[in-house]
């Protein structure tokens, strides 16, 4: 690809001959408009009185709010595939294409609306997304606890287009792929649904001595046990690392993984749940490892398997044992007070830790297919538009 015309890396064939592309200001392709303020706006509980308010985070997750309809309101509505960028706060720059059950919906100022004319809102949707724009919003956003995007630096943004048509051809492409992204997204959450049913059966319910499930070979042991977590482990404290040298063990925090040191804190199969900040992610680890401050680790078992013990930390809802107000925490008193049924045998207990082992594994490889498609898109996408010197 030269590198002195707007000409892109990756050309379907029929477009070979059709010359370079031309550059624009996003401002002269688009109408670029923010939406209605919160001065301006009266909310309203009953959403049959008002209509709903689209914000960037009901991209993310359905939490509607709903403001009184008026005059003034209508001047600020979206249709379907106007496209919306975050104007501000952790997701500002980000652009999202409106789906058609958002048609007609009023929309807020943080998430300008960008209104496409002679264009395809798919082309200049996933333009919008591209390093190149992306790296030119870096060097336009204001403010730094709380980034901001204004207008007429939105307006500004340099893209480069090829004909209609080539848009669409693109555009379909890139279609494609995301529907595919999308149906390998759903099996996965249909495994992690799967997965969360299994291990509601698979461990007594509340006042339950046996659980729904049971392994045919176990069917005559007996009811399990009640135990307090005191009974079949210790909790080890996290340590600081600063003073090691850089090395091949890892470091984990309650956040996940971190560094690599060259000493160990623990060697064996431990599970991991955090101290302070991120107390609901619990973590299987194995070998030689070291943990900070944050992440408490469990060693010196008695009568359980660690791997066994991983999956009952999974099925505890470990947020109604957090003992602050602010940041989320645990300790090892209240831990070691929770009670639990524990199978009569090891021998279950392995056949529970096995089943659940293999589907996370199902999940492991389904979520690293995703991955692997979304890595595919990203190049696939710095091949099909033309890099813009800014």
């Amino acid at each position: 690809m030269s590198t002195d015309k707007l000409i892109p890396e990756f050309r379907f064939p029929e477009f070979l001959n059709e010359g370079e592309w031309k550059e624009k200001q996003l401002g002269e392709i688009a109408e670029i408009k923010r939406g209605a303020a919160s001065q301006h706006l009266s909310y309203v509980e009953d959403k049959s009185k008002g209509i709903r308010l689209l914000r960037i985070n009901d991209f993310l997750s359905d939490t509607p709010v709903y403001v009184k309809d008026s005059d003034d309101i209508k001047r600020f509505r979206v249709k379907t595939n106007d496209l919306l960028i975050a104007g501000t706060g952790a997701t500002a720059g980000i652009t999202f294409i409106v789906p058609e059950e958002f048609n007609d919906l009023a929309y807020s100022y943080n998430a300008p609306r960008i209104r496409l004319s002679n264009n395809d809102n798919f082309f200049i949707y996933n333009y919008l997304k591209s390093d190149s724009i992306l790296n030119q919003q870096r060097k336009l956003f204001v403010g730094n606890a709380q980034p901001f995007l204004d207008t007429d630096a939105i307006r500004s943004l340099k893209i480069s287009i090829p004909k209609l048509l080539e848009q669409q051809k693109i555009a379909s492409c890139l279609f494609s792929l995301d529907e595919l992204i999308a149906a390998q997204s759903q099996k996965l959450d249909v495994l992690k649904d799967h997965k969360k049913g299994l291990m509601q059966n698979l461990f007594p319910q509340a006042g339950e001595k046996v659980p729904k499930y049971r392994f045919n070979e176990f069917e005559k042991d007996g009811e399990w046990v009640e135990k307090k977590f005191q009974e079949l482990f210790d909790i080890g404290n996290g340590r600081d690392y600063k003073h090691l040298e850089k090395g091949e063990i890892p470091v984990y925090g309650s956040g996940g993984y971190m560094l690599s040191v060259d000493d160990y804190l623990y060697d064996g199969e431990s599970v991991c749940i955090g101290r302070k900040g991120t107390i609901d992610k619990p973590m299987f680890l194995s070998g030689k490892f070291w943990t900070v401050d944050t992440l408490f680790f469990t060693h010196s078992f008695k009568d359980c398997l660690p791997k066994y013990i991983f999956y009952v930390f999974e099925n505890i809802n470990w947020r109604n044992h957090n003992e602050a107000g602010g940041v989320p925490s645990l300790s090892k008193t209240n831990i070691y007070k929770i009670e639990i049924m524990v199978p009569p045998t090891i021998q279950e207990q392995q056949k529970i830790a096995s089943c659940l082992s293999s589907l996370d594994a199902l999940i492991a490889a389904q979520g690293e297919k995703i991955e692997q498609l979304q890595l595919h898109k990203k190049g696939l996408m710095q091949g099909l538009f033309p890099k813009i010197n800014d």
